[in-house]
């Protein structure tokens, strides 16, 4: 039944089944994330889990700067640094592993984070795990089969659940489907698959040794359409490779030896421990909807990604800072339902376009026999002998945010419009400390400001409960100041996600569109008071 059908059904659910505000299915990293995002907002959640622990084998292996920011949000900034490993960046190789091109990425980005890191999936789940256990607003229940999530007419959403002890029952005001592919949230909320049309099946073998290993520490993409493969360094001795097997090919000893001659020497008698080898189906595809009602989907119970680019743990965890404080304001601060709208016409074109590159990657490796794999490796060497276009492949992930109720264009002549684009995070000084900025905006909206601010301006900030800050008092080493001069600026709205909503445009006194967003974010009516924390019934 979906949650739109159950909106129409009759209650017969008892009344006084617990309630928790909010309800994560999944405990994996997008959904322990949003649970901490939550919680620094006050909110409460339950997560349901089916295994017990964190899941023991490695998945995704790499992450940008963008995402090393929601970490930083969910409060373990620290702790993923002395786990993660800089990367120097991409390199895309022929069949004969002659260089076509390179994209390096920086060790301190836009974000204030190395560009890209590797990491081993299970450290990151137990530290955020470990996270979650330190926030009383928070819950993990391990164990779970979720067996039903159903909408009432009055908005509220009911999950069941079946442990060891029998089924139980909760009410909470929104649930958030992080089940993964299989995603029984999704069926609930009748979204079906939109399919992007990549399709391929690759081993992928996780590998410890303390053997010479020939790597630039970044990843390595072979371009050969017989034999397209993938190398990274993950760790100081983990090794990720991945290749195209054909249907029949057995992958033994010999044969590995064979494939990863390139990057290593290998003996029968050589320290080359295999962790895991594991058969995956890389597919791209977009579910047609992301919510219903107070049910919304995240990471790939929404999306799949190919892995070509390192983006799909990357656009969950998009989802989950887009969405966390959002929900947050309209549950604790009263703000309009239209709000929750924005999640998916904001996430979505941006995870398509994400999925695209993917593809796009996909198939300058795998693409084209003999006249075509040389044609299309001539192309790109062309191309990225082009100065700017290593570098500007990087930002491509993180692109402009669409013009929509919150975020409000406004492009001058002569300036480049700031509106849809990340804030830097530099470091800076508070409280006689040195910290990132994000850490001193806090985790609500903020107005940051490069000159004196009109009373209006400081009227509007106090009452959406903005932060008001400038750039003089920061002590930083000028990114800030430049950045709004560069985009003709007396101050910024930010959004808690740190994307810029609006700006006061150098000289005009006010922000652009303070009508087109203020209703969103403000109200009359007053929140649900909040209950106590939930058990099982």
């Amino acid at each position: 039944m979906t949650a739109d059908q159950a909106g129409a059904r009759d209650d017969t659910a008892p009344r006084s089944a617990p309630h928790v505000p909010v309800v994560i299915v999944g405990a994996g990293p997008v959904g322990v994330t949003a649970a901490l995002l939550l919680a620094r907002r006050g909110v409460r959640s339950v997560v349901l889990e089916r295994h017990r622990d964190v899941y023991p084998l490695p998945r995704a292996v790499a992450t940008d700067d963008e995402v090393r920011r929601i970490l930083q949000a969910a409060g373990v900034p620290e702790e993923f640094a002395a786990l993660a490993r800089p990367a120097n960046g991409l390199r895309l190789l022929d069949a004969r592993h002659r260089l076509i091109a390179e994209f390096p990425r920086r060790p301190y980005g836009h974000h204030g984070f190395p560009q890209t890191s590797m990491f081993d999936q299970p450290e990151l789940e137990r530290l955020l795990r470990d996270a979650l256990a330190r926030r009383p607003e928070c819950e993990v229940r391990g164990g779970i089969e979720v067996t039903a999530v159903e909408q009432d007419a009055d908005g509220a959403v009911r999950v069941t659940y079946r442990d060891d002890e029998g089924e139980h029952l909760l009410r909470a005001d929104a649930v958030l489907g992080c089940d993964g592919a299989g995603s029984l949230t999704r069926e609930a909320i009748g979204a079906v698959w939109e399919d992007l049309r990549f399709e391929e099946s690759w081993t992928v073998i996780d590998v410890r040794t303390r053997a010479r290993v020939r790597s630039w520490e970044g990843v390595d993409q072979v371009c050969d359409p017989h034999r397209p493969a993938t190398f990274m360094r993950i760790g100081e001795d983990r090794y990720r490779w991945e290749f195209r097997l054909r249907d029949d090919e057995e992958l033994d000893h010999e044969r590995l030896r064979e494939l990863v001659a390139p990057w290593v020497d290998l003996s029968y008698g050589d320290d080359f421990q295999l962790i895991r080898q594991a058969q995956y189906t890389f597919r791209a595809r977009i579910a047609d909807r992301w919510r219903s009602g107070r049910v919304f989907l995240l990471g790939d119970a929404a999306h799949l990604t190919p892995p070509f680019i390192g983006q799909g743990l990357c656009t969950g965890m998009r989802d989950a800072y887009n969405l966390t404080w959002k929900l947050a304001r309209v549950l604790q601060g009263g703000a309009d339902e239209r709000l929750l709208d924005t999640y998916e016409s904001e996430r979505k074109p941006h995870t398509r376009h994400v999925i695209r590159l993917a593809v796009a990657t996909g198939w300058a490796m795998t693409g084209g026999q003999g006249g075509a794999a040389a044609i299309r490796r001539s192309l790109l060497a062309a191309a990225c002998r082009v100065p700017a276009l290593p570098a500007a492949a990087g930002h491509r992930l993180s692109p402009r945010a669409g013009r929509g109720p919150l975020v409000r264009r406004h492009v001058r002549p002569g300036g480049r419009d700031l509106a849809g684009t990340f804030c830097p995070q530099p470091w800076v000084t508070a409280d006689g400390r040195r910290t990132r900025l994000d850490d001193a905006l806090g985790d609500s909206l903020a107005v940051l400001a490069g000159a004196p601010l009109p009373p209006s301006v400081r009227a509007v900030a106090e009452g959406i409960g903005a932060r008001v800050v400038t750039t003089d008092s920061l002590g930083d080493d000028g990114t800030l100041a430049a950045w709004l001069r560069d985009g003709r600026a007396d101050a910024v709205l930010l959004r808690p996600d740190r994307i810029v909503l609006d700006t006061v445009p150098a000289g005009a006194g006010c922000f652009t569109d303070i009508a087109g967003w203020a209703p969103l974010l403000c109200t009359a009516r007053r929140p649900v008071p909040d209950e106590q924390p939930a058990r099982p019934a």
